[in-house]
C-alpha cells in the first residue's frame, strides 16, 4: 500500500483505500445504483467542460473565501454527510469534522454517523452542518433539531432521494452487512486484510447515536429501527414545518431540476444542493455539472445552489462556481482518505484539493471567487468558432432556394 507522503491526487486515495479495507466496505463507498453509470457521469462529465484562461490579471493574493449557508468558508468545499464513518476507520467522524474545521470547509454530520451531534458539536469549532433524514414522527425530527440548536450547529440539511432505497448491487454480491460480519463470500477479504480488522476489533462498540436519544442498541437493530421509521411521503407543506422550527440556515438536498428549486425556496430554504447522492439511489439521471447552470440561472439570488456529485479535483469546484454554484460537496474522496490514512490522510487530501482549487483560480486569472464566471469555461470539444460561422453560412446558402420559392 502506498505511504501517505506518496498520495496526491484522489485517485491515489482511492488507490490506498482499496488496498487496506476488505472487499465488501470498499465496495460500499465506491458501489453505486444498479449499472452505476450516473455515478460515472457525475466525475467524467466535468471534462466536458474547458476552462478559459484570461491573463494579466493580478492574482498575487488569491483568495477563495464565501459565505454559504451562513457559514464563513476559507474556500468553497463543504464534506458531504456519509454515514457510519467508524466502519471504514477508527478516527470516524470525529477525525473528519477535525481535519474539515483545521482545513477551513465545512462539514455535514450524517443522520446514520457513528458519532454524536453532541461529540461534534464539542470538538469541531468549524461550520457544521446536520444532515436530517425526515423521519414519519415528527417529535422524533424536532428533537434531532433541538440537539443541533444546542450543539450549535450552524445549518440544517433534509435529504429527500432516500425515500426508498437504491439498488446496490455490489452490496449485494459482497453479502455486505451492519455491522461487518464474516460469511463464505466476504471471508477471505476481511483474512487479508488484517490492518482493518485490528483496527475495527480495536475500536470498541459503536452504534448510531443520532437515531434515538439514547444512542443504546445494537448497531443493525439500530439501522431496523431507523429504516421503519423513515418518512416515504415528503411533501412541501412538511418541509416547510421543519424549515421554519430550526428557523437558520436550511437547505434541501437531492434535488435536481429547476421546478423543484423554486418550490424548494418557497417553503423556506436558504439553499438547495443539486445531488443524485452519487449516484447510488437512481441510475439513468443527468450528471450534476450538466445540470447546475440551468438551475441557478432558474433561482436567481433566491436560494445558494450548492453542487453535490463527481467532484475530485479543484479544477471541479472552479468550474462548478463558474456555472454559478456557490460551493460544492463530495463524499468519497474523503472516505476514501479516511479509511486507508485516518485523520491524517483527510488532513492531506483537503490540504491538496484546496491548494488545487487556489492555483486553478490563478491559473484561470481570478484573484476571488467573484471573478470566476461563465466567460472561463467553455464547451470542449465544440468547434472553433470560423468553423461555426462557416457552417452557420453553409445553412443559409441552402436554404436560400428554398426560402425565395416560399
Amino acid at each position: 500500500m502506498p505511504r501517505l507522503a506518496q498520495c496526491y491526487g484522489t485517485a491515489d486515495y482511492e488507490d490506498a483505500a482499496r488496498r487496506r479495507l476488505p472487499r465488501p466496505l470498499f465496495d460500499y463507498i465506491c458501489g453505486a445504483a444498479d449499472d452505476e453509470k450516473t455515478a460515472a457521469a457525475n466525475v467524467a462529465s466535468f471534462d466536458r467542460y474547458d476552462l478559459v484562461p484570461r491573463y494579466m490579471a493580478d492574482v498575487t493574493r488569491v483568495s477563495a473565501a464565501t459565505r454559504v449557508l451562513g457559514c464563513d468558508l476559507e474556500w468553497p468545499l463543504i464534506l458531504a454527510p456519509t454515514g457510519m464513518s467508524r466502519m471504514f476507520h477508527p478516527d470516524g467522524e470525529q477525525g473528519v469534522a477535525i481535519a474539515a474545521s483545521d482545513a477551513g470547509c465545512g462539514y455535514a454530520l450524517s443522520t446514520m454517523a457513528t458519532a454524536s451531534i453532541e461529540e461534534i458539536g464539542a470538538i469541531s469549532a468549524g461550520p457544521k452542518i446536520y444532515q436530517l433524514y425526515l423521519l414519519a414522527d415528527d417529535a422524533l425530527n424536532f428533537a434531532s433539531i433541538d440537539r443541533c440548536k444546542a450543539a450549535g450547529f450552524d445549518a440544517l440539511c433534509l435529504t429527500v432521494d432516500t425515500i426508498v432505497a437504491g439498488n446496490r448491487e455490489r452490496d449485494l454480491r459482497s453479502g455486505l452487512t451492519v455491522p461487518p460480519r464474516l460469511t463464505p463470500t466476504s471471508l477471505a477479504s476481511f483474512a487479508t486484510r488484517p490492518g482493518w480488522c485490528l483496527g475495527y476489533l480495536g475500536g470498541g462498540k459503536f452504534s448510531l447515536p443520532n437515531v434515538t436519544a439514547d444512542g443504546g442498541g445494537d448497531l443493525s437493530t439500530l439501522a431496523a429501527f431507523f429504516a421503519s421509521k423513515m418518512e416515504s411521503h415528503i411533501s412541501w407543506e412538511r418541509i416547510a414545518k421543519i424549515a421554519a422550527y430550526w428557523g437558520g440556515p436550511f437547505a434541501i438536498k437531492g434535488l435536481q431540476c429547476a421546478d423543484d428549486a423554486l418550490r424548494a425556496a418557497d417553503a423556506g430554504a436558504s439553499a438547495v444542493i443539486i445531488s443524485n447522492h452519487g449516484g447510488r439511489q437512481l441510475d439513468g439521471g443527468a450528471a450534476m455539472i450538466d445540470i447546475v447552470a440551468d438551475i441557478v440561472d432558474a433561482v436567481g439570488d433566491r436560494v445558494e445552489v450548492i453542487l453535490d456529485g463527481g467532484v475530485r479535483r479543484g479544477s471541479h469546484i472552479v468550474k462548478a462556481i463558474a456555472m454559478g454554484a456557490h460551493a460544492c460537496m463530495t463524499g468519497r474522496p474523503y472516505l476514501y482518505a479516511l479509511s486507508a490514512f485516518g485523520t491524517a490522510g483527510v488532513e492531506r487530501w483537503l490540504g491538496g484539493i484546496k491548494q488545487e482549487t487556489l492555483r486553478t483560480m490563478a491559473l484561470i486569472g481570478c484573484a476571488t471567487l467573484a471573478e470566476v464566471s461563465r466567460e472561463h469555461v467553455r464547451l470542449a470539444g465544440a468547434a472553433p468558432a470560423f468553423l461555426a460561422n462557416e457552417a452557420e453560412a453553409y445553412d443559409i446558402e441552402r436554404s436560400g432556394p428554398a426560402l425565395r420559392q416560399a
